[in-house]
């Protein structure tokens, strides 16, 4: 049984749309509700929901706390995929290199430009990446965004193509 690491803090992947309010807006956690759906029969997925923020509103503490937690699950020695919002989603993934410069396991982030359960959306096609990558991959940190796996220091978000793009 391999196991697997994924740390949720919200972003677009998690957005859903409130009737209330006429807004896509982050509210609680989903991603067991997609892991469910794949077939995963020799992997053990630890679900960790951190928060459920948009990330052009992620803080210093926010990364803090993401690194807080990344230290925690470290000596399991599992594979970690942190899902996050594409705004900022480098910037975390750089905070995550520097403070952890001896990684013995790789760490993924990822995230979409749609929400999970909307039309067309690419959230699960990255989270299903993600857990590939994460077998496969060996130490460091990572983005790994629409069939492409990118080193955080070499990758940027590309707003005018929707996805993101080698540096």
């Amino acid at each position: 049984m391999k196991q697997f690491y994924v740390l949720t803090t919200g972003g677009t992947m998690e957005k859903v749309y409130s009737e209330q309010r006429g807004v896509v807006e982050n509210r609680t956690s989903k991603i067991d509700r997609y892991l469910r759906m794949l077939r995963l029969p020799d992997s053990e997925i630890c679900v960790q929901p951190l928060m459920n923020k948009d990330s052009l509103e992620m803080t210093a503490e926010d990364r803090a706390q993401i690194c807080a937690q990344i230290k925690a699950i470290l000596p399991d020695g599992a594979p970690i995929v942190l899902t996050h919002g594409t705004d900022t989603m480098v910037e975390t993934g750089k905070v995550i290199e520097a403070a952890f410069a001896d990684l013995k396991v790789p760490v993924i982030l990822t995230g979409a430009m749609t929400p999970l359960g909307f039309e067309g959306s690419d959230g699960l096609q990255n989270l299903t990446e993600s857990l590939i990558a994460a077998r496969l991959l060996g130490p460091g940190v990572f983005v790994v965004f629409h069939g492409q796996v990118f080193p955080v220091s070499k990758v940027r978000k590309d707003k005018d193509k929707a996805t993101f793009v080698r540096v």
